[in-house]
């Protein structure tokens, strides 16, 4: 199936944060009606200045029912990537209000997208529901979809999303509600708040360090040997309305199936940056699950889904677009 989003009502919770950004801009340039909700906690109005005068804007706190049902209403689509999150360091450090924030915004928006007939859902789901007990390896097997349960995730973060994950799932099941979930992994890419010091992620914070040596250290967190895979953004918004034009139901890892090292990962952006590095680390910081990486064989096969831009590509534009800006990220 599809989809013709000309003139299609859709609505982005989180659309200034860094995937709801990319995403809000490519259905504007698609034709789509494009309302962006976001309390700008996580996200910036920088990420979408550009769309700014294509996009309806609202500021909203989507614990709030009312907010919810009001966004939601006449609108065909609802992408719900809205959430209380950040980095490594900051979802090791917060907890209570993680879980209690998204679980009252997804519970919100899914109940009032039920009560005003919203014909497709969309909900950001996370490789962190995996368990820890199979991610204590840096040579990490590839996660497949079923490996979620029995659940064990690492963090408050994964258990809110498995929660969600699961309330999805009831909502299909007792209300026929046409949805479609996501678990994401480490997708990076060009936006503002990817540099954010608590919120931000590794792709970008090694970026800005590379940008920022030798002025500051480059320090990696850990000992770099733990493993992740990652995916460009581009990449990612492909995966996202592929699966939205799909008719696979269930949780599907939109990510990367390479895996590589956090130092390996430094040593391609100190090879974009042409200088001459010295890489330090803290093993004081955290730096979670030992090694994690991506199955995508169902995705491929449910969804005709793969990424096509290579980490090399992926991290060189990125650190282009972040050298450019370079100044507007100083006080990130």
């Amino acid at each position: 199936m599809v989809i013709n989003w000309a003139g299609k009502r859709v609505l982005v919770a989180g659309g200034a944060g860094l995937i709801g950004s990319h995403l809000a801009r490519t259905l504007v340039n698609k034709g789509a009606k494009v309302s962006v909700a976001d309390n700008l906690s996580s996200g910036s109005l920088k990420n979408i200045e550009d769309i700014k005068n294509k996009v309806k804007f609202v500021s909203a706190d989507l614990r709030k029912e009312d907010n919810c049902k009001k966004l939601t209403k006449d609108k065909d689509y609802v992408f719900q990537l809205a959430a209380n999150m950040g980095g490594i360091g900051y979802i090791t450090a917060v907890g209570a209000d993680i879980m209690r924030d998204n679980i009252l915004i997804n519970t919100n928006m899914l109940q009032t997208a039920l009560e005003n007939k919203v014909g497709g859902y969309f909900y950001s789901s996370s490789a962190c529901v995996y368990p820890e007990y199979k991610q204590k390896d840096a040579a990490v097997t590839p996660l497949k979809e079923a490996d979620a349960i029995p659940a064990e995730p690492d963090q408050f973060y994964g258990w809110e999303k498995l929660v969600t994950e699961k309330m999805c799932e009831a909502y299909q099941k007792d209300y026929g509600m046409n949805i479609r979930v996501a678990r994401f992994h480490n997708v990076y890419g060009e936006v503002y708040t990817a540099f954010d010091k608590d919120k931000g992620k590794a792709p970008c914070h090694i970026i800005l360090k590379a940008l920022r040596y030798p002025e500051q250290e480059f320090v990696i967190w850990g000992d770099g040997k733990q493993t992740r895979s990652f995916l460009y953004i581009d990449d990612c918004i492909e995966g996202v309305l592929k699966l939205m034009e799909s008719n696979y139901l269930k949780p599907v890892n939109i990510g990367s199936d390479r895996l590589v090292t956090i130092d390996e990962l430094a040593q391609i952006v100190i090879k974009i940056s042409g200088e001459d590095i010295n890489i330090k680390h803290d093993l004081s910081k955290p730096q979670g699950v030992r090694g994690r990486n991506a199955d995508i064989t169902l995705v491929r096969k449910e969804v005709g889904w793969e990424p096509k831009v290579s980490l090399e590509e992926g991290m060189r534009r990125t650190y282009e677009w972040a050298q450019q800006r370079l100044a507007k990220l100083e006080n990130i």
